[in-house]
């Protein structure tokens, strides 16, 4: 099925676009950086929904419906308070910290495209995406809190 983008979407479109390269990008340089096996595996699974993020996001450029369906693997982290700690984990919780932030932002970038989508497969899909995005910081913040990387006061 053929969608219709109007300006407004075609711009926040590229710019989505640009920021899941970015997150692509991100995530599997600090996979390879990371000492934990346990957060490599979680970084590389996340650096996979980000590129099925992109390839929908290009779908829908090229005035395509996207495609939701995305068979990426899940990573469980506990989600309790036991410290787990990593030795040299100084550097990894930089990274993290960095991929928390991006989250953020993007989450945020993500709000903003709902709002302005007018075509409904359009809205749809963002939604799609922003909802993974939302995950994929839980994720990030369950690992470091269960790591002491991120204390809850």
């Amino acid at each position: 099925m053929q969608i219709k983008l109007s300006q407004k979407e075609r711009m926040l479109l590229e710019d989505g676009k640009k920021q899941e390269d970015l997150c692509v990008k991100k995530y599997q340089g600090y996979a390879a950086k990371v000492q934990d096996v346990q957060l490599k595996n979680l970084l590389t699974e996340i650096a996979q929904d980000e590129q099925h993020h992109y390839d929908m996001i290009n779908q829908m450029l090229q005035g395509m419906e996207p495609n939701m369906a995305h068979s990426g693997g899940t990573t469980t982290l506990p989600t309790d308070n036991t410290l787990q700690q990593v030795s040299g984990n100084v550097n990894d919780q930089i990274l993290l910290e960095d991929l928390l932030s991006t989250e953020k932002y993007v989450s945020g970038f993500y709000d903003t495209t709902v709002f302005e989508a007018a075509n409904p497969k359009v809205r749809q899909a963002v939604q799609h995406i922003q909802t993974e995005e939302q995950n994929h910081g839980e994720k990030l913040f369950n690992y470091m809190n269960s790591h002491g990387m991120y204390n809850v006061k």
